[in-house]
């Protein structure tokens, strides 16, 4: 009897504990050591969690290691990006990853956020942007035509912003481009990524 009585409160608390809610995941720091100073990025897997997930994967298989920033973008002072990734390493890319728009994750192209660019939605791999300066034009946008998803922010910098300003500032080649695309954005001293790595916050 007494055993009867014990299974049925057991069976009673089964809800209560179902019920508990998971604790989100805690945002999540990584350091760049890069051969122009460090970079401190906070992603957000609670928000993103397949854009962040995916980036913290190269990070911690250390595929980013000996990647550079091949592409700068500044179109006035303190505005544009900079973009680093993996380029045409297929042997070291992971999967297409799905795409997470802003409108999805809340995460809006703000001064110094980390985002993913991509061809066409759901084709982002290895390939990263940080924005100077705000960029409401790579947010997902559903009143305007066609693809309209923009680019997956999945963070932002809270160390380095000045690492990153230097970099786009640098000179670029007037000439050279990168598989035939980005003329006039290639810096002449591509920066180098040294290491990426998780770090306390």
């Amino acid at each position: 009897m007494r055993g009867l009585i014990g299974l049925v409160l057991g069976l009673l608390a089964v809800p209560a504990f179902a019920q508990t809610a998971p604790t989100p995941p805690a945002p999540v720091r990584v350091a760049f050591e890069t051969s122009a100073g460090r970079v401190v990025v906070e992603v957000e897997p609670a928000k993103a969690p397949i854009t962040a997930g995916n980036f913290l994967k190269y990070v911690d298989q250390k595929r980013l290691d000996g990647i550079v920033f091949y592409r700068t973008v500044k179109v006035q002072d303190r505005f544009g990006f900079v973009q680093f990734g993996l380029q045409s390493n297929v042997k070291k890319m992971l999967p297409a990853i799905r795409h997470e728009p802003t409108t999805l994750t809340g995460i809006k192209h703000v001064d110094g956020a980390i985002s993913m660019p991509r061809l066409a939605p759901g084709s982002a791999r290895a390939e990263f942007t940080i924005s100077v300066g705000a960029q409401p034009s790579f947010d997902a946008d559903p009143a305007a035509p066609g693809d309209n998803l923009g680019y997956a922010a999945f963070g932002r910098v809270v160390e380095g912003m000045d690492v990153i300003v230097a970099i786009m500032n640098a000179p670029t080649s007037p000439t050279a481009t990168i598989q035939g695309a980005f003329k006039g954005e290639v810096p002449m001293a591509p920066v180098k990524v040294l290491t990426a790595r998780r770090v306390a916050p």
